[in-house]
């Protein structure tokens, strides 16, 4: 009785899978629950430049004036610089990678969606740009630039700030003046507030015994956030909790805002050029302090020429920061959205003396992932590797469309012939397989649009659709077994059950050796394969894992579970069992 809840059970689990994995490749079966059908619709497969068009680029990497040790260093830090590059171009999906063809090292560039191939080469083959930048002083033309913003915002306040003393509507001024997004929609309107609510100065005019409701003040309040033109409408009594800060009332203000700009609020912008650049640094490092078992730390060595310019830029800048930036932005910037934050470490390190041979640390609260990050960007301007374009290739979007719609349209046939051949040689143990194989292929594309939520997205090809179609034949390949050793036993005179178990363990070893064989093969491409040849690899190698999956597991399951003694009363529908001579 408990085997046989256990059997229940365990084909409940597999009819879930196939529900859940069959809404999520075909969305459509689900479109009367909107919410969800919404969600699901969104999901879409990763299609590669051959089915979506755009550009294929290959680049031979010069790697002959790079030491032996640092070949893999350098390769990357191409391959990071041209991924940056790339997206900074916004290009969706784009894939980066590198292969050996040969002794050669190749980095394949793939651009779904782009069009203007010379745009894309142009942007590829830019050297990238890093530069070390010293604070900039108080007479700095970026300064004065501030300063005249701010007195010609200042001035802007005081002509509104007229027109509101004639008694112009102070609600419409603020909704096309203020600069505050929380009160600008309603007319500049903070609504009752007590004492200490605000800045000092706002406070110190709003309460003061002068100002009486109904008033504009006569003059601008300026704060730490820029100037503000206030109007008093009414005051009241406390609530009971108590006025703040020994006020007994409450004041009702509305206010319109003209932001003061400093340059402290944009710091890229408070460093300049020292004509210190990525040519002059040899090489970064991480080394740990304290004989190796301290902090990381990044180590820097610059040339001839970077040595004098560094030694002059820490002597006039010692106790400040010196930023260093590669193609306009801060090397610190860990986390690659364009701006620091509490996430990353500082902008620009503190020189803390005078630096003459040429050497220097940069060290901090950094964690090892983080300082190997800093040498990589760092890295990424001072040794980039030359690359020549050897190939290049432009793919049409509707060429791709309809090399997918023709590629669908042989997967779907090899499925069906596949099926009618089961099911006419198989008879219910071949419907079962059937199932089983539709069940593999809803997994297949369910895992393709799932792992867009992954680091290793499936992108997926025309040679991967191949891989596909060629994997459905490998997934029926272990039933054949399973049910050909099954239709022996069960010629031998032996029960239904038994027949499957001994058919299921005699059939595992052939099923092992010919999947661990595939599955080295596809090994083999993934890593010595150029790019269209990894995307059929790949996919392959899924299919067979899956295909392995459910013959072993899932069909094992269900034959189980439906499979009994009554079907040994219908024996045709198994196919008559050979007849075994002695």
């Amino acid at each position: 009785m408990k085997q046989h809840i256990k059997k229940r059970f365990h084909f409940a689990g597999v009819l879930l899978l196939g529900l859940v994995c069959g809404i999520i490749a075909y969305p459509k079966a689900v479109q009367f629950i909107p919410p969800l059908f919404g969600v699901l619709q969104d999901l879409k497969v990763n299609k590669g430049l051959d089915l979506q068009g755009g550009i294929h680029l290959e680049y031979q990497a010069d790697i002959s004036q790079v030491a032996k040790e640092r070949v893999d260093d350098a390769l990357f830090s191409a391959q990071a610089v041209i991924e940056r590059r790339i997206n900074a171009f916004g290009v969706g999906e784009p894939l980066v990678q590198i292969s050996r063809s040969g002794n050669e090292r190749r980095i394949i560039v793939e651009l779904p969606g782009v069009k203007d191939i010379e745009q894309a080469k142009k942007m590829i083959k830019e050297t990238p740009f890093l530069e070390f930048r010293e604070p900039v002083t108080g007479d700095s033309e970026i300064v004065k630039q501030f300063d005249d913003l701010n007195r010609a915002t200042q001035e802007k306040a005081r002509a509104v700030l007229e027109r509101a003393k004639k008694g112009e509507d102070f609600g419409a001024l603020a909704k096309e003046f203020s600069a505050d997004p929380g009160s600008k929609d309603k007319g500049g309107d903070l609504d009752f507030a007590k004492k200490g609510t605000f800045v000092s100065e706002f406070d110190k005019v709003i309460f003061g015994n002068n100002f009486s409701s109904g008033q504009v003040y006569p003059e601008l309040v300026e704060s730490q956030f820029g100037w503000h033109i206030i109007k008093k409408i009414e005051e009241r009594p406390a609530s009971p909790a108590g006025g703040g800060e020994g006020e007994s009332r409450e004041v009702h203000v509305a206010h319109i805002l003209f932001i003061k700009r400093s340059i402290d609020q944009y710091p890229q912008l408070k460093y300049t050029a020292t004509g210190l650049t990525g040519k002059n640094l040899k090489d970064a490092k991480v080394t740990f302090q304290g004989q190796g078992i301290g902090s990381p730390q990044i180590a820097l060595r610059f040339d001839e020429e970077g040595t004098k310019l560094f030694a002059e830029i820490t002597k006039r800048n010692i106790g400040k920061g010196v930023a260093i930036v590669l193609d306009g932005l801060p090397i610190t910037d860990t986390n690659g959205d364009g701006k620091i934050d509490e996430t990353d470490p500082p902008y620009a390190p503190t020189i803390q003396q005078e630096i003459l041979g040429g050497q220097a640390v940069i060290t901090g609260n950094y964690t090892t992932e983080e300082a190997n990050t800093l040498v990589k960007r760092l890295n990424e301007g001072a040794l980039p590797v030359p690359i020549t374009l050897v190939g290049q290739q432009s793919v049409d979007a509707s060429l791709g469309e309809s090399a997918f719609q023709q590629s669908l349209f042989a997967g779907l046939i090899g499925l069906g012939a596949v099926a009618l051949f089961m099911i006419f040689y198989y008879r219910f143990l071949g419907l079962i397989a059937v199932f089983a194989l539709l069940l593999y292929a809803a997994m297949l594309l369910a895992i393709f649009k799932l792992s867009v939520f992954t680091p290793f997205a499936i992108t997926v090809t025309l040679s991967g659709i191949a891989g596909f179609i060629l994997s459905i034949g490998i997934a029926v390949d272990a039933n054949v077994l399973i049910f050909e050793r099954t239709r022996e036993e069960f010629a031998y005179g032996k029960n239904m059950y038994k027949s499957l178990s001994e058919g299921f363990r005699r059939a595992w070893p052939s099923i092992r050796d010919g999947h661990i064989s595939t599955l080295i093969t596809t090994f083999i491409l993934m890593e010595f394969g150029t790019s269209f040849v990894k995307g059929f690899a790949v996919i392959l190698t899924l299919g067979v894992l899956l295909s392995l999956f459910t013959a072993v597991v899932l069909v094992r399951i269900a034959t189980m579970f439906l499979v009994g003694e009554w079907l040994e009363k219908h024996p045709k529908l198994l196919v008559s069992p050979k007849k075994i001579s002695e």
